[in-house]
């Protein structure tokens, strides 16, 4: 994937620099649910309230509230928010969503059953030391037994640009303490600009 303003690499970690990834459609608002996320929901096993973090344009947020669940979903790029809210209205679905940093989520003084990531986990702006300060914020308002779901670009994907490639040991060290992981499999991650998608991780953790 070419480098480009939707890059998350030239993104800054203000709302003003997130609202800038909107200015066009990002290769990841692909308008529906990610098959791996829409797989799960069939399952059923995304249950109770969800917070959906880094929701974008809330395709796996209304995709929750319409199968009846309590859905939430927290983003930074305000234009995205007020897409996802149009969105909500035109389906005539309830949900909420919110402007607020994912790595600041007790801020909400919310619990949730269970948390969905999408794409955010493997944002450069996560250095180690801040993949620390996220999954704390992610277990601050995940309930005890709540289960996270994450995909995020793996480290058999070719190339280097765009989001960071990440290893099952990279993943496994940041969810270490206090989380129960069930599993890491491939996956896809569907965008626009490519019918195969993106190689990437399903990580299904479970909060101790």
């Amino acid at each position: 994937m070419a480098a480009s303003p939707a890059d998350p690499r030239h993104v800054n970690a203000h709302a003003g620099g997130f609202d800038a990834m909107y200015a066009g459609q990002p290769p990841w608002d692909i308008g529906r649910p990610q098959a791996a996320f829409a797989a799960l929901a069939d399952a059923g096993l995304i249950r109770g309230r969800v917070l959906d973090v880094g929701c974008g344009t809330g395709e796996h947020v209304l995709m929750c509230a319409d199968l009846g669940l309590d859905a939430t979903g927290v983003d930074l790029a305000q234009v995205a928010l007020r897409a996802a809210e149009e969105k909500a209205r035109a389906r005539g679905l309830t949900a909420r969503f919110i402007h607020q940093d994912a790595r600041h989520l007790s801020g909400l003084g919310e619990s949730f059953d269970t948390v969905l990531d999408c794409g955010l986990f493997h944002l450069p702006v996560f250095t180690e030391e801040a993949r620390d300060s996220y999954v704390a914020s992610l277990r601050s308002v995940l309930r005890p037994g709540g289960r996270y779901f994450m995909l995020c670009f793996s480290d058999r994907e070719p190339g280097i640009t765009g989001p960071l490639r990440l290893t099952q040991d990279q993943i496994r060290t940041a969810f270490a303490d206090g989380w129960q992981i069930d599993s890491i499999e491939p996956a896809i991650i569907e965008i626009t600009t490519d019918p195969a998608g993106v190689r990437a991780w399903l990580m299904t953790a479970t909060r101790r």
